[in-house]
């Protein structure tokens, strides 16, 4: 067998017997294509099965540095359809810590070798594996260091597969760590799991290491990867590995989306505004028919559900909690007097149902009203009265406190409106995923004066009324923000003009009047002294409001459109003073 093997590694190599596959690596922010891990694969009938046994089989009958060749060869040579500038993608290739170090290889993979491939360096990710042991660490490290001096970037592959993982990654000091897809598989169900990731998240802030999250194959996982931060994910749910590179489905790029909207949306608002649905968890249901013996048994394997929904056709019909399906179950006759009856039989019919568009402040102010014995209880949320998910006690609170905390923390007191790192970051999500959207600077003429003639008290006054009115537009705006003193930032989802705004600047410049006497409303003007310390005339209170949108605008970056409003407010400016 040993020589067959050592045949069939020999034929493999000298034939050229490997082919690369791509799987995209995917923002989780946004869903664009980060780069491209660079797989190869056997072309031919073997009893070498997989690339794992190969590079076994390549260290064993010393042939590494040629297989290694092989593959990098094969990677780039079809990497270079795709890599073409102006491509910019990165592209993840594996890399055997033995080989790196090797003088071969440092040789081989230089700038001049990648030329003709027209790739760069910097675009260029050398993946090491942690499950490979690294036995001199120094020599490793120093070969890290060299390929980073060359603009190289370096990945810690599988991390969480071995149990050196800490002690490489502080060594070799990556741009990424690429968690390992166990880590990664039913996350959303184990808390140990999430824990880590969190725990790795945070690190990844601290060190400026960006994570990768390998092995993603469901919505869920998904879910829970953005939800705790990770920046790049990778998996089946995006797309299998293949020779051809092609676009990302939409619909994976509406779930990224849909997860990140959900994600800000909660972030960012307050319990009045915000639906139950957002809390909601696709939970275990069981159907009326089921007998109370198998359902026990489904408490017993599944020891943190506290209690499960009776569905049929889709529409709960009550619900079972842990606690009283033992209660029937306990004492000298319960369990063979209830075992073989239908779930439906004991189910709690007088259970917490709520609509997915339920505001979470309501839902609190019900769930707390019930009885002692069903505060506990699971609220099922519906959506047209059918089954969508559950929502405990526990994650209500949590949430309600956290919005609570999170809300006033990032709020102006001022106006109760989100301030600048909200509006920055919803800018962001706005620039990057929507369609249609538009941007208004909203600024308060002659405040100044007003503040200097009428005090900083009626000044304040002032900026609440236009926080309130623009609050009670909140229906058709999308977003607002108060940037500071008589400034507001105002996003709508559609591509609009500045007359959008005509009805709430009338609005206001009526409404402004009761801050002035009778003789300053005859007048038409307030007379206080300037910038440059003389007297001056200035007109009552108006509003500015100029407008950009990406139908007539591209943006590169907020910057980019925080710059050109700043400018489209001084032209408006200018053009009151001189009339």
């Amino acid at each position: 067998m040993s020589d067959k093997l050592k045949e069939e590694l020999d034929y493999i190599i000298n034939n050229k017997k490997i082919k690369t596959v791509f799987q995209p690596i995917l923002s989780l922010r946004d869903g664009s294509v980060y780069g491209h891990e660079a797989l190869s694969r056997i072309t031919c009938e073997s009893e070498i099965k997989n690339p794992e046994m190969l590079f076994s089989a390549a260290s064993k009958y010393n042939r590494l540095w040629e297989i290694e060749l092989l593959c990098r060869t094969k990677a780039l040579e079809a990497a270079y359809v795709f890599m073409i500038p102006p491509y910019s993608k990165k592209l993840f290739i594996n890399v055997n810590p033995y080989i790196l170090h090797d003088e071969k290889f440092k040789s081989g993979f230089t700038k001049d070798f990648l030329k003709q491939y027209n790739i760069d360096p910097i675009n260029v990710i050398f993946e090491i594996t942690e499950r490979n042991v690294i036995t001199d660490v120094n020599s490793f490290k120093s070969a890290v260091d060299y390929y980073k001096g060359q603009e190289y970037g370096i990945a810690i592959d599988d991390a969480g597969s071995g149990y050196s993982g800490l002690n490489l990654i502080s060594e070799v000091k990556p741009h990424f760590i690429k968690l390992d897809m166990k880590l990664i598989r039913s996350i959303s169900k184990d808390r140990i799991k999430i824990a880590l990731v969190k725990g790795m998240v945070e690190f990844s802030k601290a060190s400026n290491i960006l994570i990768v999250a390998e092995g993603i194959e469901t919505y869920e996982e998904l879910d829970t990867i953005i939800n705790l931060g990770v920046q790049y994910g990778q998996g089946y749910f995006f797309q299998k590995p293949e020779e051809d590179i092609r676009d990302i489905d939409h619909s994976v790029l509406k779930s990224i989306m849909e997860i990140n909207s959900k994600k800000n949306y909660i972030s960012y608002g307050f319990t009045s505004n915000i639906y139950i649905k957002y809390l909601s968890k696709l939970t275990g249901v069981v159907f009326p028919n089921e007998k109370v013996g198998d359902v026990y048994e489904t408490f017993i394997r599944k020891v943190d559900c506290i209690g499960l929904c009776v569905v049929d056709d889709g529409i709960p019909l009550g619900i079972v909690t842990r606690e009283n399906i033992a209660l029937k179950l306990s004492g000298n006759y319960g369990f063979s007097l209830y075992k073989n009856k239908n779930i439906s039989d004991i189910m709690d019919k007088e259970f917490l149902s709520i609509e997915y568009n339920t505001p979470i402040n309501v839902v609190s102010d019900l769930a707390m009203n019930r009885s002692n014995d069903k505060l506990y209880d699971l609220i099922v949320v519906t959506e047209n009265n059918k089954f969508i998910g559950t929502v405990t006690i526990k994650d209500l609170l949590q949430k309600t406190t956290e919005l609570e905390v999170s809300a006033a923390k990032h709020l102006n007191p001022l106006s109760g409106l989100p301030g600048n790192i909200i509006i920055e970051q919803i800018l962001n999500q706005v620039l990057t995923n929507f369609k249609k959207y538009s941007v208004a600077y909203l600024d308060i003429d002659n405040f100044k004066a007003y503040n200097d003639v009428y005090g900083f008290e009626k000044g304040d006054r002032v900026i609440k009324l236009l926080a309130n009115i623009l609050k009670r537009h909140s229906d058709e705006l999308y977003f607002t923000g108060h940037v500071g003193g008589d400034d507001f930032v105002v996003i709508v989802d559609d591509c609009i003009y500045s007359d959008y705004f005509m009805n709430i600047k009338n609005k206001f410049e009526r409404d402004v009047l009761k801050f002035y006497n009778s003789t300053d409303i005859e007048n038409g003007y307030i007379i206080t002294e300037n910038r440059k310390g003389k007297i001056e005339k200035f007109p009552l209170i108006t509003l500015t409001c100029v407008v950009l949108n990406n139908a007539d605008n591209h943006f590169q970056n907020v910057d980019d459109l925080t710059e050109k409003l700043a400018d489209l407010k001084k032209i408006a400016k200018q053009q009151i003073r001189c009339m």
